[in-house]
């Protein structure tokens, strides 16, 4: 399988976390969230001419900055740490073009969907933590075919305790979706307009949210 190397990578960056004690008894908890996406990248496509078969136009084409929600569910473990599932959405645009003239090509909302893992290093109410996810991405564009994709995601950040069940976070989050090179890419029912020769499209997340734990 073309990735099993990113799935093994993966599965050697989450936190010894994901390993839960016999002993412990687990704290389970609920973390909505809320943030700004970085287009970190754009990726190169092919652009079939309907009007004449055969040719094509190539561009690059990015996905803009946008404000994005989501929510993670998980446990806690005894390291300490956590697991979790992790949903976030953003609703967005494709844009094609240069830098400050850049032209629409279709609404598009972005899904991650991912599993991971928690390590803290607490010192007090302040527990900084790093964090590394795998899952899905999910693109879909307006009247064009949902596009899902293997991803694999990164971050850091801090949270800080305000009361026994209560605590606020902040943190960025690096997402790495990978794009197979030369596939077709969001089609509708008659034809597929684009031909992807990008392999890796990322981006950039800086949440704030607030978790509840019982």
């Amino acid at each position: 399988m073309k990735y099993a190397n990113q799935l093994f990578a993966i599965a050697g960056l989450l936190p010894l976390s994901l390993v839960l004690p016999a002993h412990a008894d687990p704290e389970l908890f609920v973390a909505p969230f809320g943030g700004y996406s970085f287009g970190g990248s754009s990726f190169d496509i092919n652009q079939v001419d309907a009007e004449n078969a055969g040719t094509s136009n190539k561009q690059s084409v990015g996905i803009e900055e946008a404000s994005h929600l989501g929510l993670m569910l998980g446990i806690g473990t005894n390291d300490p740490g956590n697991i979790y599932l992790l949903y976030s959405r953003q609703s967005s645009e494709l844009k094609s073009g240069g830098l400050f003239t850049p032209d629409l090509v279709a609404s598009l909302d972005v899904d991650y969907i991912h599993l991971g893992g928690t390590l803290f290093f607490p010192n007090g109410d302040f527990q900084p933590y790093i964090t590394a996810s795998a899952g899905v991405t999910r693109m879909m564009p307006d009247d064009w075919s949902t596009e899902t994709r293997f991803s694999m995601g990164i971050g850091g950040g801090v949270e800080y305790r305000m009361m026994q069940h209560f605590s606020v976070f902040a943190d960025l989050r690096g997402y790495a979706t990978f794009i197979d090179s030369d596939t077709s890419l969001f089609c509708n029912e008659n034809e597929c307009l684009w031909r992807v020769t990008s392999d890796v499209m990322w981006q950039v997340q800086a949440n704030v949210g607030v978790k509840l734990s019982f």
